[in-house]
């Protein structure tokens, strides 16, 4: 069984890969026609600004893939290929992507075509002049909250990309090529670029000198990696993995206490300095860390310029980075929203 889940620009050809794989026998579920349903039982009118409010609430309130998740238990019980159309969260395609009969499809196409190719369709959502065909396009785009619609980041996500600005028997024998891939599992699966910065995060993490995190730290730009960090003692002190830790207990104002070593610089913190050290600009940059950074990484983070963290996962004290990320404008995206876990927390 193989799950092809659907994502890419407004009128870029979403629905001839459908009907493509349709003809090959394969289930569509759309995410569209779940909210339509939602839209018509609350009695509103069916258009995209109802569409993108309504979905983005429902993500709201239950979570960033509550809708692919109810689409994805329908796929399961047909026991057949299914398609799911209209992947629109980095929340929906993190929770698909842990099942390995998941494969992603972009699809894509120039901005004047597409405009043409809503209007011939003429549907309830498509009636609209190029402006607010742009406007609502930029809309879907670019969003920092994984729990809504973020349609760029989707397609960087993906697993294959596929370009519609010929004439549908070309686009039509792409997608044959395509689908042979996914359903003989032929497929060389390349990282994306975060995927690929995380691994180096991974290798740099190794040289690590303290035990209870092994953390380090890219920073990227343009796909380019500018700088790397570990964690570890300053230059000609000794190390954790030698001495042991030095330990401090931190009271905070609900009364809990926190332990930290406090033996070590932070694996941002060393990126930072490395690229001061060495003339290297960061403005504009995004991080890659293990968890959340901690206050006074984010307060560097911050002042440095850069624009996006990604951490593997959660700090368990990283709530006011949060805050303060939110408040600078730096998006902020999480792997895997669970907390590390390490010794002596």
């Amino acid at each position: 069984m193989v799950v092809i889940g659907i994502t890419g620009t407004i009128g870029s050809g979403k629905g001839t890969v459908v009907e493509y794989l349709q003809s090959k026998g394969y289930v569509h579920l759309s995410v569209r026609d779940f909210l339509i349903k939602e839209i018509n039982k609350r009695k509103m009118t069916v258009n995209r600004d109802s569409m993108f409010a309504i979905g983005n609430e429902l993500r709201e309130k239950h979570s960033s893939s509550y809708i692919v998740e109810q689409l994805y238990a329908e796929a399961l019980k047909t026991g057949k290929n299914c398609i799911i159309e209209s992947v629109r969260t980095i929340g929906e395609v993190k929770k698909l992507k842990k099942d390995k009969r998941f494969v992603l499809l972009a699809i894509d196409a120039d901005i004047n075509k597409r405009y043409e190719r809503i209007l011939k369709r003429n549907s309830e959502t498509d009636a609209v002049s190029f402006q607010t065909f742009m406007e609502n396009e930029q809309r879907e785009m670019s969003e920092i909250d994984e729990r809504k619609q973020n349609i760029q980041a989707c397609m960087k996500l993906a697993n294959f990309t596929l370009y519609n600005n010929d004439s549908k028997e070309e686009f039509n024998a792409k997608i044959e090529r395509i689908i042979c891939k996914i359903e003989s599992g032929n497929f060389y699966i390349r990282p994306t670029w975060d995927e690929y910065f995380l691994d180096v995060l991974d290798a740099v993490s190794k040289r690590a000198t303290c035990d209870r995190g092994r953390s380090g730290c890219v920073i990227a730009r343009d796909n380019q990696i500018l700088v790397t960090g570990y964690v570890g003692s300053p230059k000609g002190f000794s190390h954790c993995d030698d001495e042991g830790h030095f330990m401090k207990k931190v009271m905070h104002d609900d009364g809990t206490i926190t332990n930290h070593c406090v033996r070590t610089v932070h694996a941002e913190q060393n990126a930072i300095c490395q690229a001061a050290k060495m003339g290297i600009s960061i403005d504009g940059a995004t991080l890659y860390c293990k968890m959340t950074p901690c206050r006074t990484c984010a307060m560097l983070i911050i002042n440095c310029g850069i624009v996006r963290v990604v951490c593997q996962k959660k700090y368990h004290a990283g709530y006011e980075s949060e805050m303060m990320f939110k408040q600078s404008g730096i998006i902020l995206e999480y792997i895997d929203n669970e907390v590390e876990k390490y010794e002596n927390q």
